[in-house]
């Protein structure tokens, strides 16, 4: 059936017969130029017959084939870079470079020159730290609730005393790892500044594996993360690290890979939707360390930012020590990330942050 057919059966069967009339009426006016607005389709090519509609002429064959060059490889362009600008990938980055984050110790015993007893210190790690209460309101519950005089100020500077040792403890008792962790940065604000917080977590027994704070989300603040990540790894023991898309990890991963073990691959998980197999396959695990920055972000909004370096490192590192002797998780069926016996049978936080120190200034852990 032709379009003009079809056309007038679409129009017969949308209107009157009357309003088909006032239609043809309409149409008569238009041909007879008695409605000169309205104009056929083929009014512009009558009055312009040399018009030319504007085509593309097809792209033409090719003559000669294209030019090719030989693949090179990258460990034979980067050994000959590093031969003619006299750099050698395994001193990259120093020893002392590589040093990770860790809290000052302003005086070795300054822990026991405190005024108040060690019930008080811990009952102040209980609410500022396990709690994420801030330190003010942290002294108003000791000094109305406890009947405990203390100061804001004591609390902050309890924390920067308890932090030392509990760097050395958190690394000491941090036991193997598994096989998949994840890892991210996240933002805190230290002077006004942006600094960033490196995080690395077990998939399976969900500790925190690793911890640092830099100034930049450069290669080096990760390599020092991922190194602390692996660094009680098994020999021979095969890793798969899981991050964004931040290009530090992966430039951080080949140098650990030339230089030390065990091995490790490399998965990304890219943006917020799965665009790709490897994204869909590990967001899981992608998902686990977003869950531990939010959880880190809730414990340390009282601070409200901090002034310098020292008390982030402080306050990280406690946290840190929450979150893998204390804190029970409910994937673990409400046990912690690390088990330890000594705390098994002492029912109050504060009780299990008062072994904790107590365990931490032992001598054979300093």
């Amino acid at each position: 059936m032709k379009k003009t057919a079809r056309f007038v059966i679409w129009i017969c069967s949308k209107f009157t017969r009357e309003e088909i009339e006032q239609i043809i009426q309409g149409l008569f006016d238009v041909l007879a130029n008695r409605n000169p607005e309205v104009k056929p389709k083929d009014d512009f090519k009558e009055k312009h017959p040399n018009y030319r509609n504007f085509f593309v002429d097809p792209e033409p064959p090719l003559k000669t084939s294209p030019e090719t060059t030989s693949k090179s490889d990258w460990k034979e362009l980067l050994s000959n870079y590093e031969k003619k600008n006299g750099h050698n990938r395994e001193y990259h980055f120093t020893q002392e470079e590589l040093k990770h984050s860790a809290p000052k110790e302003k005086d070795s015993s300054s822990l026991f020159k405190i005024y108040n007893s060690l019930n008080t210190l811990c009952l102040a790690l209980t609410f500022h730290i396990s709690l994420g209460i801030s330190a003010r309101k942290t002294a108003f519950i000791l000094r109305n609730v406890f009947k405990l005089p203390i100061s804001y100020q004591s609390i902050l500077n309890y924390t920067e005393m308890a932090a030392p040792y509990c760097h050395r403890f958190n690394l000491a008792n941090k036991g193997e790892v598994d096989n998949t962790q994840a890892g991210d940065e996240t933002y805190i604000k230290i002077g006004g500044k942006t600094n960033y917080v490196f995080f690395f977590i077990s998939s399976k027994s969900r500790k925190i594996t690793a911890y640092h704070i830099d100034g930049t989300r450069g290669t080096l603040p990760a390599v020092i993360s991922m190194n602390e990540a692996v660094r009680t790894a098994k020999p021979e023991q095969e890793i798969v690290l899981v991050t964004d898309g931040n290009p530090s990890y992966p430039a951080g991963i080949h140098f650990i890979n030339q230089t030390h073990e065990p091995n490790l691959t490399h998965k990304k998980v890219i943006g917020l939707q799965n665009l790709d197999s490897e994204s869909e396959e590990y967001r899981p695990f992608k998902e686990l360390i977003e869950r531990l920055n939010r959880t880190y972000k809730y414990h340390i909004r009282s601070a409200y930012g901090f002034n310098y370096k020292n008390g982030a490192v402080a306050l990280t590192t406690l946290f840190v020590t929450h979150y893998n002797f204390l804190r029970p998780h409910i994937s673990l069926n409400y046990s912690v990330p690390i088990p330890l016996e000594p705390l098994k049978d002492i029912d109050t936080l504060q009780g299990k942050w008062a072994k904790i120190i107590h365990l931490a200034t032992e001598p054979s852990l300093n």
